[in-house]
């Protein structure tokens, strides 16, 4: 069997996707998600301009192989925009071989370990009674756990507290230039624990809740909150501080037992290694689209559970539903899985990225059609091109910009 055709398919219903589409000189279709949500057209280029080239003519059935050529070869490794592309070729490469196989993915990586993903949703609020609607409403949508987000007292606007519809949907904003938001570190430090205390106040101990910080704080910063939180007893503390200074967390460890879990922006195992090792974390947080593929990615959780550190895959709404699903079948095969992160996407989405994987009582499986369980709608998808979007820039009180 031989590839012998690759084509890169953008498509913006609602927001934008980076697509790999392989074709074998057997009719097998295998598709990748390369989205690198703000900087999708770079690679766009990096896999039609440099990798789609190298791929005609392949065996797809050499995974690893062409994981090791497509790494190794380019001399320039890791990086957001080269894994993306990777991870692309990867995910289409196992959808082939499973396609071939007859087996849904996750009978090629061992089978399964669960019988369905436990998963948690989004809740979030411009101020705390909003934000206590918001998880009314994902529990009623069955999420056996929740993710709470508030506005901060003084600031217009934060990441992760999104606009939403009637449907309680998110409110997408696709602009040409960046927005710009305000932020108040002491502010946000001073309103957590009060968000964490009305939550469990309304919904009780039992609930599991997570909190996302968004990298803004320094590791004495993020100290003092997950000192502060743990009377309330989170599921976890996210990306508390940017943990590519991986000796920062040491200090947040030694201060505080909050579980932690960090790296949505990693994209090789090297930005864990000292995190794993010394178990600095208790989640590991890469997604399969912005870290390589499947291939790495298991990797890692393998290495992971020599620590007893288990998995949390990102999943927000920018991984596409070939991502989500390379995700869910990952999820179901490895022992050290954690949770998985699902905000679903739009009917739009679903129905440009036709997919097996369910979402039922809270709860995700990947179905059992061949491969991966994705088909891509190219009609559909060329009718929605691609729109300038951007994340925000973090802006404190004086206009310095902040970190993420």
């Amino acid at each position: 069997m031989k590839i012998v055709d690759a084509k890169v398919v953008v498509t913006s219903p609602g927001r934008n996707f980076v697509t790999l589409k392989l074709t074998t000189d057997e009719g097998l279709t295998g598709l990748g998600d390369a989205t690198l949500n703000g900087r999708e057209l770079a690679v766009v280029s990096y896999l039609a301009d440099h990798v789609v080239p190298l791929l005609i003519g392949l065996d797809p059935h050499r995974v690893e192989d062409t994981w090791q050529s497509l790494y190794r070869g380019a001399y320039w490794r890791r990086g957001p925009v080269t894994m993306a592309a990777i991870a692309a070729v990867d995910v289409a490469l196992w959808d082939i071989k499973a396609k071939a196989a007859g087996l849904p993915l996750y009978q090629l990586l061992g089978g399964a370990s669960r019988e369905r993903i436990g998963t948690y949703g989004h809740a979030n609020g411009r101020d705390i009674p909003e934000l206590l609607d918001s998880v009314r409403a994902r529990l009623a949508e069955g999420y056996p756990a929740v993710r709470i987000q508030s506005g901060i007292p003084g600031l217009k606007a934060v990441y992760g507290v999104s606009d939403t519809d009637v449907s309680g949907a998110p409110v997408l904003h696709q602009q040409a230039r960046p927005l710009v938001e305000d932020w108040d570190t002491a502010a946000y430090l001073r309103h957590v624990p009060a968000v964490f205390e009305a939550v469990r106040a309304e919904f009780g101990p039992e609930l599991p809740l997570l909190h996302d910080s968004h990298h803004r704080l320094t590791p004495v910063q993020a100290a003092r909150l997950g000192k502060d939180l743990e009377p309330f007893r989170p599921f976890w503390l996210e990306d508390c501080t940017p943990a590519e200074n991986q000796e920062a967390l040491r200090l947040v460890r030694r201060s505080t037992t909050t579980p932690l879990a960090v790296g949505e922006v990693f994209n090789t195992v090297y930005d864990y290694q000292a995190l794993i090792t010394e178990q600095l974390i208790d989640y590991v947080r890469s997604a399969v689209t912005h870290f390589g593929g499947v291939t790495p990615l298991r990797k890692l959780f393998d290495f992971a559970a020599q620590y007893q550190i288990k998995s949390a895959i990102h999943g927000p709404e920018d991984i596409s539903p070939v991502g989500m699903a390379a995700a869910v079948h990952l999820d179901l095969a490895v022992h050290n899985f954690g949770i998985q992160e699902f905000s679903g996407h739009t009917p739009l989405t679903d129905e440009v990225f036709r997919h097996a994987y369910t979402f039922t009582d809270g709860h995700l499986h990947p179905g059992e059609a061949p491969g991966i369980g994705v088909e891509l709608d190219e009609e559909l998808a060329a009718a929605h091109p691609y729109a300038p979007a951007y994340l925000p820039v973090n802006r404190l009180h004086d206009g310095t910009v902040h970190d993420w």
